[in-house]
């Protein structure tokens, strides 16, 4: 093992050997190169005043080349902001500010050690990155049953970890913090579980109230103390997209440094919550109490982030970072939300009106893009096909009776066509 790596991992073991326990044979392995070509660089950046002849961009008239034809299109940027390397762990001003926003966002977090956020390309990495980092063969991951899929392929097929799941909602039709308590307690032999908690829900739009919360906080809390090293995973995907009486805070906060077995990692990004899903600009952030640890953990994911992407796109982390510190920004951001709500509420208000009782049911749902209706009569793949077939209406059937609709897609005035088209579809195939 390279010393630099075993220099992190004591660092770990002596700071918190739980968390130590808690990586996987490559995120022991991994570390990021202190005396490489990024070191060498950065040090001749600082010091090299008259050639710096160290990293791989070409420079022309002292500033980063580039082609006339892009630049003019991007004018509003310095090229010094565009084309060169962004350093791994994202440009340290986008950093501060992302951890300014999530600490004004999310009280909880007021007093709590955590890490810099580090930036990766979008969450998909930054879900990706935790999973090269404590996942593997013989580990569980705990997921509900009603789920992003993209954590089994990123957490099963990549790592090979076992994917546990537990009912989303109790007979309430409310988090069942139960359920998941169940399931990562039946972890206790191995001594650990990997916990995913994503709200505002992907598919069913669902947060849980704060009384909630507190009741999966007090859940893994519990599973903790009766000896098992826990990741919790907080994929904050669609965060800030509340539109009800829900928690209108991460539960990283909650879940910070309340127990040395409980590792808390937030990862969020610009992607949903500022409408720029292109863009690819994610955010990963570790909380422990022990600097040290926290300071290990930044270097192995940039050791990640260095062996697989090299770093984020420079570009996006610019356009991200002048909208966060656009006077306008709040204003416009809160405008969108706004808008998103009239819709979720109107879809709600559609589907409570009774025309649809006797076909049509609905999950539970207060935030995010999303809604899940329950099909009572026909087959959700078969209807999503008629659907398309017939009326050139898309949406996503999840297993026999599950029918997911993004209403972050569809104006409000389409609303009613829309719900009344998959209601007539029901009805075509009942016929």
């Amino acid at each position: 093992m390279n010393p630099l790596a075993e220099r992190l991992n004591r660092t770990i073991q002596e700071g918190n050997p739980h968390v130590y326990d808690m990586l996987s044979t490559l995120g022991k392995q991994i570390y990021f190169p202190k005396e490489g070509i990024l070191n060498q660089s950065a040090e001749a950046k600082a010091k090299a005043n008259k050639y710096n002849a160290t990293i791989g961009i070409a420079i022309e008239n002292k500033q980063p080349m580039h082609l006339k034809v892009i630049q003019d299109t991007l004018s509003a940027y310095s090229p010094k902001d565009l084309y060169d390397y962004a350093p791994p762990a994202g440009k340290p001003e986008l950093r501060t500010v992302w951890r300014d926003k999530m600490l004004k966002e999310n009280p909880s977090m007021q007093g709590k050690s955590f890490s810099l956020p580090l930036v990766t390309n979008a969450l998909t990495h930054g879900l990706s990155l935790v999973s090269d980092l404590f996942a593997e063969p013989g580990d569980t991951v705990v997921i509900p049953d009603k789920n992003w899929e993209n954590y089994e392929l990123t957490y099963g097929v990549r790592r090979g970890a076992e994917i546990a799941y537990y009912p989303l909602y109790n007979a309430k039709g409310m988090f069942n913090a139960e359920g998941l308590k169940e399931q990562v307690l039946a972890q206790k032999d191995k001594g650990k579980a990997i916990v995913i908690l994503n709200f505002p829900n992907n598919p069913t739009g669902y947060t849980p109230s704060p009384a909630e919360g507190r009741e999966i906080v007090a859940a893994l809390l519990a599973c903790a103390e009766a000896g098992i090293n826990i990741v919790a995973v907080v994929d904050d995907a669609y965060f800030g997209l509340f539109f009800e009486d829900s928690l209108q805070e991460s539960l990283f906060g909650q879940l910070a440094n309340i127990h040395p077995r409980l590792l808390a990692i937030k990862v969020d990004g610009a992607t949903k919550e500022e409408f720029v899903w292109g863009f690819r600009v994610g955010f990963i952030t570790f909380a422990d109490p022990n600097e040290a640890v926290l300071a290990a953990l930044e270097q192995k994911t940039m050791g990640m982030i260095r062996s697989t992407i090299s770093s984020g796109s420079h570009p996006s982390q610019t356009f991200v970072l002048q909208a966060l510190k656009s006077p306008e920004f709040a204003a416009q951001q809160q405008e969108k939300h706004d808008i998103m709500k009239r819709r979720a509420n109107r879809v709600k208000q559609l589907l409570d009106s009774g025309k649809f009782d006797g076909v049509l049911d609905y999950y539970p749902f207060n935030s995010g893009y999303f809604m899940c209706l329950k099909l009572k009569t026909v087959n959700a793949d078969r209807l999503r096909t008629h659907l398309l077939d017939k009326y050139g209406v898309g949406t996503i059937a999840l297993g026999e009776t599950d029918l997911r609709v993004a209403f972050s897609c569809i104006e409000e005035g389409d609303i009613d066509e829309l719900f009344g088209i998959i209601h007539q579809g029901v009805l075509d195939l009942q016929g």
